[in-house]
């Protein structure tokens, strides 16, 4: 309900900011330069799985290193450097080697395959790729060779762990400082540091461009509403290809002095607290579906998790009972929920420690400081009234520079006063607290992985047996949202299995985009008007699929 008087127009669902602590101004490698002036002798870096670890003096001196073995190899400030790794203390090093010496950085998906790979490569341009060698079944290697004959931009490919690696870390034939120095007091807060493609619409990616000014700002603001300090030691299990780790993880850390802690390459529960207990860390980040398995962990009581008081849960809506376990028995009392997405880098609305759980399992809380965000008609762009739903809009220094090298996506995104359209539906309370309540768009969240359907179906297209396809979210116990594809197969064809589906897109989409489902149909649900009804199709897939069992095939 909105409270309003009688007479009195209602409360619009607008809210912005305030904040007495002012924005940075500087650029990353600035600011990272003033925390290891201020704190060099406190941890910085702890790669839990090697027991590399890295003070604040020792971390600056690895990455002017770095730095300046890129300079001497050639990569340039405005140059492409893409990475490819799970997380590793290399993807760190490499984040701030290159918002040295403004080189920007594209965040490559380690689940990509061929596929997607070259399309990123070409896209953003990439004249450099520092990659790991493989990941769990993933040979980078062979991939890379596969795709380069096709990418005429890419210069070097830098295997870490390499000679060539050991020798770009080293700072080159001789490290130059001076140059180094020089090229970072060129650089503004303004520039282009990173690129991190999201799943478009379109069927094809588009790369959301962020300055220094956009990413140091917003994971300064995560870590000021967690209450960090130079004493927090912060478990980072999540990507650091995403948002949520370099930005949230790496970014908060670095702007407040505590300490960033990889548990692992990727996700394990095992290894997560482990490292919690090992290093006593006191905050613990994490998606719904990390947490559940980290408290459905056989050995779960046996850990020391004393340490922990805050974190930060994301990517998808938190059960009620998972908060509550969190809460109680993991000890992180003051845990925050944060919504955002990558265009905003990322996050727009922050719950805040004191908030009551109830707030913290039911809305996605309130504007981030020095943001704005309103909630208008999809129709009509009007502000609505509060209580009422509509599509959620954020302006600020977190929107992003724009989709790289597409200004017509761009403008489709972000409209003449700067507003970022989410595409998600939200109802904000008379507190200025706000609810996600649906999606415009049809994306679907897998265990915190953005997946937008159309790209997929643009990939079952080049299937030779498939006429049409169509894909959309059911619901899913474990990962929140599974996807099914309804299919139209060509006359003649044989039935087209999961594991047929599944043989034919492995190794070219990543493991989270291919479908769980498979419903073969003669003809969609259509509107009068001649478009698919995807609501209507998630609703029967319900109905059609037995979700107790196993991936499967039916008719429909």
């Amino acid at each position: 309900m909105t409270s309003t008087v009688a007479g009195a127009p209602a409360v619009p669902s607008y809210a912005s900011g305030i904040s007495d602590t002012p924005l940075l101004g500087d650029t990353i490698g600035d600011n990272f330069d003033r925390t290891a002036a201020a704190f060099g002798d406190n941890d910085a870096l702890v790669e839990v799985s090697t027991g590399r670890r890295w003070t604040y003096t020792q971390l600056r001196e690895a990455i002017d290193k770095l730095a300046c073995g890129l300079l001497s190899a050639g990569v340039q400030t405005g140059d492409r450097l893409g990475i490819w790794s799970p997380n590793t203390a290399e993807w760190t090093l490499t984040q701030y080697a290159t918002a040295k010496i403004g080189v920007v950085l594209v965040n490559i998906n380690p689940s990509y395959r061929t596929h997607e790979l070259e399309f990123v490569l070409k896209q953003a341009g990439i004249s450099t790729l520092v990659s790991a060698a493989e990941f769990k079944t993933s040979n980078y290697q062979k991939m890379i060779a596969e795709v380069r004959p096709n990418c005429p931009d890419l210069q070097r490919v830098v295997i870490t762990g390499s000679d060539e690696w050991n020798a770009l870390a080293d700072g080159g034939a001789a490290p130059d400082r001076v140059r180094l120095a020089e090229v970072q007091a060129s650089l503004g807060a303004d520039d282009p540091i990173n690129i991190q493609y999201t799943s478009g619409t379109t069927g094809f990616p588009k790369g959301a461009t962020l300055s220094h000014h956009n990413i140091l700002n917003n994971g300064y603001y995560v870590g000021k509403l967690c209450n960090y300090t130079e004493a927090d030691r912060v478990c980072i299990p999540v990507p650091f290809y995403h948002c949520f780790g370099m930005v949230m993880g790496n970014l908060a850390c670095t702007t407040s002095g505590a300490t960033m802690v990889i548990p692992a390459q990727g996700f394990d529960p095992k290894a997560t607290l482990r490292a919690v207990e090992q290093e006593r860390c006191t905050s613990l980040y994490g998606v719904p579906t990390m947490f559940i398995a980290e408290l459905n962990d056989p050995d779960f009581e046996s850990y020391d998790l004393s340490s922990l008081r805050t974190g930060i849960m994301a990517g998808s809506p938190c059960p009620v009972e998972v908060m509550k376990q969190v809460v109680e028995r993991m000890g992180m009392g003051e845990v925050t929920i944060c919504y955002g997405m990558t265009e905003t880098s990322p996050v727009s609305t922050q719950t805040r420690a004191d908030d009551s759980l109830d707030r913290r399992v039911s809305t996605v809380g309130r504007v981030h400081p020095h943001l704005e965000i309103k909630v208008v008609d999809p129709e009509t762009g009007k502000t609505v009234p509060r209580g009422e739903a509509g599509e959620l809009c954020t302006r600020g220094y977190s929107v992003m520079l724009g989709y790289w090298d597409q200004p017509d996506k761009t403008a489709e995104s972000i409209d003449a006063a700067r507003w970022m359209h989410t595409g998600d539906l939200a109802v904000m309370d008379d507190d200025g607290y706000l609810n996600i309540t649906g999606r415009i768009k049809d994306m679907v969240i897998r265990g915190g992985e953005n997946v937008y359907p159309r790209e997929i179906e643009e990939f079952l297209y080049t299937h030779p047996d498939v006429v049409d396809a169509q894909v959309v979210g059911v619901p899913d116990e474990r990962y929140g949202e599974e996807l099914c594809a309804w299919v139209i197969l060509r006359d003649g064809a044989p039935e087209l299995s999961v594991d047929a589906l599944k043989e034919f897109a492995t190794g070219k989409l990543a493991h989270y985009k291919i479908p769980r489902y498979v419903l073969v149909v003669e003809e969609f649900p259509m509107t009068v008007t001649g478009k698919v009804r995807k609501v209507e199709m998630r609703e029967r897939s319900v109905g059609l699929l037995d979700l107790e069992t196993a991936a499967g095939v039916r008719n429909a």
